[in-house]
């Protein structure tokens, strides 16, 4: 039997497309002002979910189960910590959390998050 979080994530997608209405998920590490540029979706982070505490493996388990289509993440360790093969949730490491770092990609990293497909992996190299 299919869970609530999990059938609404598959009603809001096309076969094979990414969701009609993205769910968002930021990390601790992931500066606040990138969600502006992310307007029209759904985006919130791990402390407002009460998952401030949670690390790795549980909160890639959590956001799953939450309906989350996307994790942004800082966590450079967790794509080697992790087993991310068969996920439905995307995964995109922005490698750092500095946001004069991050501000002059703003608009291409809400680019690359907005179009990731379910189960995608990606890494945003900033400065490096």
């Amino acid at each position: 039997m299919m869970g609530s979080n999990e059938l609404n994530s598959r009603r809001r997608r096309k076969s094979g497309s990414r969701p009609l209405s993205l769910k968002i998920l930021f990390d601790q590490g992931v500066p606040q002002p990138l969600q502006t540029h992310l307007v029209g979706y759904e985006v919130r982070r791990a402390f407002q979910q009460g998952w401030a505490t949670k690390r790795n493996g549980e909160l890639l388990a959590l956001a799953e189960q939450s309906g989350f289509d996307l994790l942004l993440t800082t966590d450079q360790k967790l794509r080697y910590q992790q087993n991310l093969t068969g996920r439905s949730i995307a995964l995109l490491n922005l490698g750092r959390g500095n946001w004069p770092e991050i501000e002059p990609h703003a608009t291409i990293i809400a680019g690359i998050a907005i179009n990731m497909k379910p189960g995608e992996v990606r890494y945003f190299s900033i400065g490096e």
